[in-house]
């Protein structure tokens, strides 16, 4: 069955740098579209970035624009998120996602198949 499993969560201060990985398998990866999301607590979850399948585009959600960056590995069926300069409102669980659509977009309940999340804690 198809898995997605996240990794590189945890604690951090306002202005550091994570990086989170996602690994994908039981599926053909470069068929996928891939997309991260974040949750915090009571709120619903949100676009944070997409990449396409090659690699070659991707778009971010305006708060995260120039501080993060998408990218994958298709050799390694990895997707990644660098997370440079947190801020205490990035604190949520962040969950990869993959959709076997060519067009990128942020539609939550479009994506395929996700994740069980990592949480991400930044401290000010």
């Amino acid at each position: 069955q198809v898995q997605l499993v996240e990794s590189g969560g945890g604690l951090a201060q306002a202005g550091d740098s994570l990086t989170l990985s996602c690994v994908a398998s039981g599926l053909y990866f470069f068929n996928y579209i891939m997309g991260w999301f974040r949750q915090a607590p009571g709120k619903k979850r949100t676009f944070v970035a997409v990449i396409s399948r090659n690699g070659g585009s991707a778009y971010y959600e305006d708060s995260v624009k120039g501080r993060f960056a998408i990218s994958r590995d298709n050799s390694k069926n990895t997707v990644y998120l660098q997370m440079n300069n947190v801020k205490p409102e990035d604190t949520a669980v962040y969950y990869c996602a993959a959709d076997y659509r060519v067009t990128l977009h942020n539609t939550t309940d479009a994506y395929d198949y996700w994740g069980q999340g990592a949480q991400v804690t930044v401290s000010a």
